[in-house]
């Protein structure tokens, strides 16, 4: 599925079971919170932190998506074609970064 593709499904998907976007400040909040999810299970699974009980049953792939349907759905809400902003994001970096990292003695 390409980037475009996953934009037009959640778009329909929303119109179909979700009535209607939430506000953007709200999908902001939503995805504040998935990105905590998603935080929650690397500090257990990589980081110090151990699981607990309710945590043993996360799933990290599950949240990823959660996150990007919610970033998504705001790049819907703000017109905004996430293939082509990823494009030229992607070029900006590389512009940018074309030797910084090869030359970073830290790498």
């Amino acid at each position: 599925m390409t980037i475009a593709q996953a934009q037009q499904s959640v778009d329909s998907w929303i119109k179909k079971y979700g009535v209607r976007y939430f506000s953007e400040l709200t999908n902001m909040a939503l995805l504040t919170e998935e990105t905590g999810e998603v935080a929650r299970i690397i500090a257990r699974k990589y980081g110090d932190q151990s699981f607990k009980k309710s945590d043993e049953e996360a799933n990290l792939a599950d949240e990823m998506a959660d996150v990007l349907f919610v970033l998504i759905c705001l790049a819907n809400q703000c017109d905004i074609n996430l293939e082509k902003a990823f494009a030229e994001n992607l070029e900006k970096k590389t512009a940018r970064d074309a030797t910084r990292h090869q030359q970073n003695p830290k790498l």
